[in-house]
């Protein structure tokens, strides 16, 4: 190779690197995620109410979800397209840690709370809700960008 030509390529390779150091994903995993609102299930005002109904979540961004049950009402609170399209990192309850790859539903028969730990990696628009409550107004949906 000529050294006019190995020159031009040197150049060609070093100035597309310029800048890399600074490229970045949008989310960063080695951060703190992100605390979402709680999810409260039932209030004073209605004991088949969420007190969230839309998450705004990007791919690649870490999260932590804390669901919380008063107690008033049995639900077995299941997203399935979500669940699906998640890292799930882990979930405590109750002091205690589990690791599992995929989660089916949080099932709370009384009061209690469970906290989630995740990162979404495929958009889309994903329903949560209370299984048998949906039309009682137990539902939500997760917006992922």
């Amino acid at each position: 190779m000529s050294f006019l030509k190995a020159t031009t390529l040197a150049a060609v390779l070093l100035s597309g690197m310029i800048g890399l150091d600074r490229a970045q994903a949008a989310g960063d995993l080695t951060t703190k995620p992100e605390r979402l609102p709680d999810l409260v299930m039932g209030s004073e005002q209605s004991d088949y109410s969420f007190s969230e109904k839309i998450y705004q979540l990007e791919t690649g961004s870490s999260y932590r979800l804390k669901v919380i049950s008063n107690g008033q009402k049995e639900c077995a609170l299941q997203a399935p397209q979500f669940m699906q399209s998640i890292y799930l990192r882990k979930v405590e309850a109750g002091g205690i840690e589990v690791k599992a790859i995929m989660l089916t539903e949080l099932e709370f028969e009384d009061a209690g709370q469970a906290e989630m730990f995740f990162v979404p990696i495929r958009p889309g628009r994903y329903p949560f809700f209370c299984k048998g409550l949906e039309s009682k107004g137990m539902h939500g949906e997760f917006v992922v960008k």
